[in-house]
């Protein structure tokens, strides 16, 4: 959890992430540098109950911990200039990495890449959505399942310089029917690892104590129910599942 300053030290806005839908804030905490994102400033969603955003953002760190990889950076709820919100640690992602790419079909890597669609692009040539084949990014895509992502674009996953992968921006995670949207297909079949599967325990266990008992104040009881329910069905599969249902299984746009 958040020190005490983080909490209650003055956040000081010092910028404006303007391609996000919500509102979206570069601020500063002493000299910690956060993201910051109102729940005033979140626009209304036909199937996720409103100024519910921040709450499942904390909600997914949580799971996060629980699943013991270090996904999604410290976020917390606290007061700020514009309303209580959601706060997380601001990651310098390195610029020379991309763990997501659009490439010429013919140019598709041989070695340490997946292929998740190929399509066209605005000249007619064949481009090929692809992700690098790292574990890290793997614990992403397990992460994502669990938490029933339905936003993992391209630009939501961070490089890090020392080949850590984080993801960012979960708002749209944990409704209790399918909703996963991911681009991250790549291992569709695959069977899980052993460190995977003892992360999806550590989560089942945890739901049933201090972890349940710490989201029932972020999410709903049907929404935390589900979450359980999901993490039994990929234990029991021990395979990353294919899509399903009639909605796209990436969202749009892919970054």
């Amino acid at each position: 959890m958040p020190t005490p300053d983080l909490v209650t030290a003055e956040l000081t806005l010092t910028g404006r992430i303007t391609t996000a839908s919500n509102a979206t804030f570069l601020g500063s905490i002493g000299d910690v540098v956060v993201v910051y994102k109102p729940i005033a400033g979140e626009s209304p969603l036909w199937d996720f109950p409103q100024g519910t955003l921040a709450q499942r953002e904390v909600a997914a760190y949580l799971v996060s911990q629980a699943l013991g990889w270090g996904v999604v950076p410290h976020t917390w709820l606290r007061d700020g200039p514009l309303g209580e919100g959601m706060v997380q640690l601001w990651q310098e992602q390195d610029p020379a990495q991309d763990a997501v790419n659009l490439v010429a079909a013919e140019q598709m890597p041989e070695t340490g890449w997946k292929q998740v669609l190929q399509g066209r692009d605005e000249n007619g040539q064949i481009v090929a959505l692809v992700h690098e084949d790292t574990p890290a990014l793997r614990r992403m895509a397990v992460f994502d399942v669990v938490v029933n992502n339905a936003d993992r674009k391209g630009d939501h996953i961070l490089a890090m310089a020392d080949g850590h992968r984080h993801g960012v921006d979960h708002g749209l995670t944990f409704h209790r029917d399918h909703k996963l949207r991911t681009v991250l297909w790549g291992w569709l079949g695959e069977d899980l690892t052993a460190e995977e599967l003892d992360g999806i325990d550590r989560v089942s266990e945890g739901l049933d104590g201090e972890l349940g008992r710490i989201l029932a104040d972020l999410l709903s009881a049907e929404e935390i129910a589900a979450l359980a329910a999901r993490c039994d069905r990929l234990r029991l599969a021990g395979q990353f599942p294919a899509p399903s249902g009639e909605m796209s299984a990436v969202p749009w746009p892919l970054f």
